[in-house]
């Protein structure tokens, strides 16, 4: 066996699993400490917090007789309340029976407190979840600010040709004689990054310090790697941010329109990359991926790519947004998260996408280690995403999740009294016999999708 080259693989390894595991524990202590902290506020006493499943590593016990744990298995957790039987929730008969003469004392379990008490708690868990996705993308785009309008040069990009007179704090104006448009202009933009001339040098309008100057610059959008996609086709090419693609099958070009094309044109066949970086060229071979796009209208299309985002030829300036601008943005993204994610499911449910767009513990745990190598800005803009779509799953109207509890909540407000013991029994199962399906299900598209 050749230990030294299976050394990398096998730090990429640790590196995916640590990844992964930070992500989900801190989506998970956000998530059940919604739970905890809304339950403690509605009083009902919380008996066990863990983060983790199985033998317990840490634990201590608070004032309030709370014991808070790390147990080995760090794939989940759970708040155990007064009452509670089992990290589900289900109900400890022989413990409410001891209390039932103890109305001050029943009073304080999940399964003897208000409705409203219940229902809140539960309804917390993932509250918190959208609320954590919300402040990352609300922090991210205080972070990162906003494009300056009109367009300004914020800093070069590092491109093959240096023969450019573009500079930093330079105020766009047109390129190549046509007005550049608002950022804001939506298809307006569109339509002028479309007209431009595909070619290597084109002529910029600019204001500098006040004066009006004309000079050289580089095609707006060049084929530039921005971002690399997880599990894409240039992830696994080796392709990094910051690369340029200089030629596709020999073909040089110069706008990454012109890379769109030929990948969307390739149906399937492996292609030939010229990628510059470093000053030096490199070849790849890419085989473009079938992926399924959400369209603005809800529906979803089936595109070939390589899993690459491109970028301006500069870094555009940029300004910090207000509050109430960033907040927007934070409940916009959430918003669009879970929208896409009902959108994709019921069209998987339909057959109009492949089932293997759902992705269960390897394929997160791949994304997560691919968004962590890429900066911390993206790991933590991962955790925002995948946050909501544990807060979304938690909320399917399913036994054993959290959506369930509020079904049988629900039932107990329109009738008067809860589902029987037996009935609850019976539907638990049901439940954690289908959560366990979609896990095996996800899993198996983990290790045999294409």
């Amino acid at each position: 066996m050749d230990i030294m080259g299976f050394l990398p693989e096998f730090g990429g390894l640790i590196w995916t699993i640590l990844a992964f595991v930070v992500a989900l524990s801190v989506i998970v202590a956000i998530h059940e400490y919604g739970h905890y902290i809304v339950g403690r506020w509605t009083g009902i006493k919380a008996d066990v917090f863990s983060l983790g499943f199985g033998p317990v590593l840490f634990s201590r016990v608070d004032k309030r007789g709370t014991r808070w744990q790390f147990a080995l298995l760090p794939f989940g957790g759970y708040v155990k309340f007064a009452g509670d039987s089992d990290a589900a929730s289900g109900k400890d008969e022989t413990a409410m029976e001891a209390l039932a003469d103890d109305p001050e004392a029943l009073r304080h379990t999940m399964h003897g407190a208000p409705l409203y008490a219940r229902a809140l708690t539960v309804a917390a868990g993932p509250v918190f979840n959208f609320a954590l996705s919300i402040i990352i993308f609300f922090a991210v785009a205080m972070t990162a600010g906003t494009a300056r309008d009109p367009l300004t040069v914020g800093a070069l990009r590092a491109l093959p040709s240096d023969a450019y007179e573009l500079a930093p704090g330079d105020v766009l104006r047109a390129v190549e004689g046509t007005p550049l448009p608002s950022l804001s202009a939506g298809e307006g933009y569109g339509d002028f990054l479309t007209n431009l001339p595909q070619e290597a040098v084109l002529s910029y309008d600019i204001t500098r310090d006040g004066e009006e100057l004309t000079v050289p610059g580089p095609y707006l959008m060049p084929p530039l790697v921005s971002n690399v996609a997880p599990q894409s086709a240039a992830q696994e090419a080796g392709l990094r941010s910051g690369d340029v693609i200089t030629a596709v099958n020999g073909q040089e070009i110069v706008a990454f329109g012109e890379l769109k094309e030929v990948v969307e044109a390739s149906e399937g066949a492996p292609q030939e990359l010229t990628v510059w970086r470093d000053g030096e060229s490199l070849p790849f071979t890419l085989v473009p991926k079938a992926t399924d796009e959400p369209q603005p209208d809800g529906s979803f299309k089936q595109n070939l790519r390589i899993g690459i985002v491109g970028g301006m030829a500069f870094v555009p300036a940029t300004d910090t947004p207000g509050v109430g601008e960033a907040l927007g943005t934070g409940l916009d993204n959430t918003w669009r998260i879970i929208t896409g994610s009902i959108s994709g499911l019921r069209e998987m449910i339909v057959g109009n996408i492949s089932t293997c767009n759902l992705s269960g513990p390897v394929g997160i745990a791949q994304t997560s280690g691919a968004m962590a190598s890429q900066g911390a800005q993206s790991f933590i803009y991962f955790i925002a995403v995948l946050s909501t779509a544990v807060g979304l799953l938690n909320l399917f109207p399913i036994p054993a999740l959290d959506g369930g509890h509020l079904v049988f909540y629900a039932y107990e407000a329109v009738t008067g009294k809860p589902p029987s013991d037996g009935a609850l029994r019976f539907l638990m199962s049901i439940g954690i016999a289908l959560v366990l399906t979609l896990m095996l299900f996800a899993l198996g598209n983990d290790l045999f999708c294409p």
